[in-house]
């Protein structure tokens, strides 16, 4: 957000990844007009240096901007980066967030098409791993934190949503192949994996691998957030625009991300 430092960080480098976001249901929620103002602003700063010094960037979107498009679709396909992106009324505050990423896109490919920046979009689909805050409402360590301590394990709705998760190690690895693949200039590419599980059976697969005896305690929308929420049944990735590209798809499946995740959350964090 701060203008100077932006373009002094960026005047020296080679290639700039954007990763900076306001990021997590709960702070979304609870915070929206740091949360647009953080994703919009920020952004054009990024793209406004980097045009400046002529510099390549990489700038992170969301598979929040599809939306409800599956449900829409209705045809269970996962979602390409061709599909159509289909979001609830201005009155769900969820939906802000998507749409301040969305315009970080359209500003990207503006820059792109009217002053020849080099820029590549990517779409992140629940990247996870250790280290991960659960703090603002990321559900895999909410739900390892609350198994190792014995507590109950928030689901929220009736826990037959289904989502994607996919390894930082990978998301990282991926975005380094499009940073040295010319053909990504200009390109919208999901990184994810197709690996979907509903928030119940995670819930359950925790309980698991954690040896845990809390218990699942199922909880409405309209109790745990604030009013203006909406959440989407599925969302699962389309990536082969991503192996066509780069040959790179993920190689960590949702046993190595719980696994992980659960190693570092006993060692850190749980008393």
């Amino acid at each position: 957000m701060d203008e100077k430092a932006v373009d002094h960080s960026i005047r020296d480098v080679n290639f700039v990844f954007h990763l900076a976001a306001a990021v997590g249901v709960k702070k979304i929620m609870e915070n929206p007009v740091e949360t647009i103002m953080t994703n919009v602003r920020g952004t054009e700063n990024i793209l406004s240096s980097a045009n400046r010094y002529r510099k390549t960037v990489l700038i992170t979107s969301t598979s929040e901007v599809y939306g409800k498009a599956m449900a829409v679709r209705k045809d269970g396909k996962a979602l390409a980066e061709s599909d159509d992106w289909t979001l609830g009324p201005t009155t769900k505050r969820r939906w802000a967030y998507a749409c301040s990423k969305a315009l970080d896109e359209f500003l990207a490919r503006a820059y792109y098409e009217e002053k020849g920046l080099k820029v590549i979009l990517v779409r992140l689909f629940n990247t996870v791993g250790p280290r991960q805050s659960g703090r603002y409402g990321m559900v895999i360590p909410t739900f390892v934190q609350a198994a190792l301590r014995g507590e109950p394990i928030p689901v929220f709705g009736d826990g037959k949503q289904t989502r994607s998760f996919t390894h930082v190690q990978d998301a990282v690895q991926a975005m380094i192949h499009l940073s040295c693949c010319s053909k990504a200039i200009g390109e919208v590419v999901n990184i994810g994996s197709s690996e979907r599980i509903s928030i119940l059976h995670l819930a359950k697969k925790i309980l698991e691998l954690t040896e845990s005896k809390s218990r699942i305690k199922l909880t409405p929308y309209k109790i745990a957030y604030i009013h203006g929420f909406e959440d989407m049944q599925d969302r699962t990735p389309n990536t082969s625009k991503l192996k066509k590209l780069t040959g790179y798809q993920a190689r960590k499946n949702l046993y190595d991300i719980l696994t992980d995740v659960i190693h570092y959350e006993s060692i850190n964090h749980v008393a």
